[in-house]
């Protein structure tokens, strides 16, 4: 059967968030009820993004009518882009392939979420109607990077991610002390590592930036080789771009800088030190786009390009999938070390969120690692729905962590796990959502977190990558570890002392609001329910979720490349599982007997005396990468700056400044006393002269009549005598 939807219902997706958030600016004098319109426009975009999953979920194909808004529009056009051979002309268009619709659901509906429960937590903040404005157009971004069906709109949409990011961690812009992340006095490397939330904006915006400009390089140069950025077109004319790129030795090299911009949006190594920061906004913020949404943008754009280059080098006749393996070692050994990284440092966190930042760089790591592992393997589409099915389930329980984790720092008006303790018993909601999503998070059966890990472990392990498969599985006990740690500081135990003097001052621990509560109770359901089926899969292959998503994966690279082999679906490895349960087990047991039955105190391991101490401050402190960082890329140019303002400018062009203004200052005295002694002298002694003759003169007018006949006369007589010796001279005549 066929279901059939208009265009212009995908078109909605990602239009109205856009509405919305115009909608919301429009209305900003009306307060909290401005949440209300950005609520109504992504329930909107949520429903049609469903009518998109229906078909997947019904078992029918999906067919879209292009009636009203055609599938792509004209947006570039002209062959103005000199350089680019074949270049005709850009359009605009969205996709709509199962692997697209399961993406654009999970985005649409955890923000859906994310927005109800900010209603009622934001409801007393003075800039809640920029938070929803910069919300509801982040929504719509997320949606234009998994919609768009080319590299630039996609780009497009990926930086404006980035500036609503950068506006929403540093929500919180007047820098009060109760909003910074990190405690204040901590140091390494005599780095201070507490910073205000206008600081982690900017960190955020600068080092997601190093990431996006590798991104733009790699998607312009692969343009200027192929003459479009339409995914289509890039797969049907590979065999002209392609062995143009490998000529030119920038095949792999390209795919590595677009990847830059995915290491930077998913907070993976080396650009991962934003995201701990990051949690200085409010914890709708931390749930939606640094949990849930924004940081799987990069596992998106991976998941886009992968496909690409990989079948490109596979169906050419001239090359081998060798040629393009670098790109996806590269992709799978820097998630899996940024999986083990962030692991480790979530071990000895004491902050919630920030704990949880450190687990969403892990997972995040998990799903690079499976991406990068579909490469590495034969069976391509069963590490990218590998991937999917990691990004989906942690998209759902992450967010109710998040979200959860809201509530209870607000009713123990404090942001460390270490003053909390015995909440069990006064949120039993919040506890439960909790328990449910840690289980999850940490891979225990049957919650969907066991499902989509063994997913990625299994395809690492079936394609022969047991190093990878190894740095997944200690990973896993982990996870295992710290996740159950954070659980029992926070809701096992007795009351810490801080929280039972916020009791006495009135402030009563309860759970809050339903607006608040219902929405990550919701997520926790979802997490059990997918775990649910997918136990069910087992034994019915029409509720198997893992080959419902190689189903949506093969799909998607069929519209690519209808010529690509189709894969068997990939299976439960019970081998892969059996080993990771065993480190998942041992962390369990680890934590549980430290911190819920406190059969023994950590700090005879960790504390000043015990044995690993040193282990501990070294991953306290982040492996020192964050101080490393602030070293070389903060204190290092600031010092340069300061040894250049005093040598280069106090000491260098100020002197010269100076020397040039004596110099000046002479030659301008000298100046003034030539013109004041020598021009001046000779035209005041002209004038002077002039004067005298002058003066002369005018006595020989004196106005009398007689003087004037006297002189007359005696002008005459001299005029007669000079006449007569001249005649006197010319005749001869010798005068008496």
């Amino acid at each position: 059967m066929t279901y059939v939807i208009p265009s212009y219902f995908v078109w909605l997706v990602f239009i109205l968030p856009f509405v919305g958030a115009l909608a919301t600016a429009a209305l900003r004098r009306a307060g909290r009820r401005s949440g209300y319109v950005a609520v109504a426009f992504s329930a909107l975009s949520a429903l049609f993004a469903f009518t998109m999953l229906l078909p997947t979920l019904t078992g029918q194909s999906l067919q879209v009518t292009y009636s009203v808004i055609p599938k792509s529009v004209p947006w570039i056009t002209g062959p103005w882009v000199s350089g680019v051979s074949g270049f005709s002309g850009l359009t605009m268009g969205v996709l709509t392939d199962p692997y697209t619709a399961i993406l654009a659901n999970v985005v649409a509906w955890i923000s859906l979420l994310v927005m109800v429960y900010s209603i009622e937590y934001m409801k007393d903040d003075g800039g809640v109607n920029r938070f929803f404005f910069f919300v509801s157009l982040f929504v719509g971004s997320m949606q234009l990077i998994v919609l768009s069906d080319n590299l630039l709109s996609l780009f497009i949409g990926w930086e404006m991610v980035g500036l609503c990011s950068y506006a929403l961690i540093g929500h919180y812009w007047k820098d009060e002390t109760k909003d910074w992340v990190g405690t204040p006095g901590d140091k390494a490397l005599g780095e201070d590592q507490a910073y205000p939330p206008s600081h982690a904006g900017m960190k955020a915006f600068v080092m997601t930036r190093i990431g996006d400009v590798a991104m733009l390089a790699g998607i312009l140069i692969l343009f200027y080789y192929s003459g479009t950025f339409n995914y289509s077109l890039l797969a049907s004319t590979s065999g002209v771009w392609v062995p143009k790129l490998a000529h030119a030795g920038l095949l792999v090299p390209v795919a590595v800088l677009i990847f830059g911009g995915a290491i930077g949006k998913s907070a993976q190594f080396p650009l991962h030190e934003w995201l701990p920061d990051a949690m200085a906004g409010p914890a709708p913020v931390s749930a939606l786009i640094h949990a849930a949404t924004m940081v799987n943008a990069g596992v998106v754009l991976v998941a886009r390009v992968a496909p690409l280059f990989y079948f490109a080098v596979l169906l050419n006749p001239g090359m081998g999938v060798s040629t393009i393996q670098p790109f996806f070692l590269t992709v799978a050994w820097i998630g899996a070390f940024t999986a083990l990284m962030a692991a480790s440092q979530a071990l000895v966190g004491f902050e919630l969120k920030k704990i949880l930042a450190y687990s969403t760089m892990s997972q995040i790591g998990y799903m690079m690692m499976a991406v990068g592992v579909a490469g590495l393997s034969t069976n391509f589409a069963a590490g990218l729905a590998a991937s999917l099915y990691q990004l989906m389930s942690h998209a759902i329980f992450k967010a109710a962590l998040f979200l959860a984790a809201g509530a209870l720092i607000h009713a123990a008006d404090s942001k460390y796990i270490s003053d909390m303790g015995g909440l069990r018993g006064k949120m039993k909601l919040t506890f439960a959502a909790c328990l449910i999503a840690v289980a999850s998070l940490s891979g225990i059966p049957p919650f969907s977190g066991f499902w989509s890990k063994d997913a990625v472990l299994g395809v690492a392990f079936s394609s022969g990558q047991y190093a990878l498969f190894a740095v997944g599985a200690v990973t896993a006990g982990l996870t295992a570890f710290y996740s159950f740690r954070m659980l029992g500081l926070v809701f096992f135990g007795g009351s810490s002392k801080r929280l039972q003097s916020v009791e006495e001052s009135g402030h009563h621990v309860h759970e809050p609001s339903l607006l608040m509560s219902v929405p990550y109770a919701l997520l926790a359901g979802a997490t059990v329910l997918i775990g649910l089926v997918a136990l069910a899969g087992v034994a019915v292959p029409s509720l198997d979720i893992e080959a419902a998503l190689d189903s949506a994966a093969s799909s998607y690279i069929r519209s690519l490349y209808p010529q690509a082999a189709a894969s068997p679906a990939a299976s439960l490895n019970l081998e892969a599982s059996a080993i990771t349960i065993v480190f998942v087990a041992i962390g369990l047991l680890a934590a549980s007997a430290l911190y819920i039955f406190r059969m023994s105190s950590p700090s005879k391991f960790v504390g000043p005396s015990g044995a690993l101490h040193g282990l501990y401050s070294f991953l306290y402190n982040r492996w020192y990468i964050n101080a490393f960082y602030y070293r070389v890329f903060v204190d290092a140019p600031m010092a340069a700056s300061a040894w250049l303002s005093d040598t280069f400018d106090f000491r260098g062009l100020f002197r010269v400044n100076e020397a040039g203004i004596v110099l000046g200052t002479s030659f301008s005295t000298a100046g003034n006393w030539v013109d004041a002694r020598i021009v001046d002298g000779v035209a005041n002694g002209f004038a002077t002269a002039g004067q005298a003759i002058s003066r002369t003169l005018r006595r020989l007018q004196t106005g009398i009549v007689e003087q004037y006949v006297q002189v007359f006369a005696v002008g005459i007589i001299v005029m007669v005598l000079l006449l007569l010796i001249a005649l006197g001279v010319n005749l001869g005549v010798k005068l008496p």
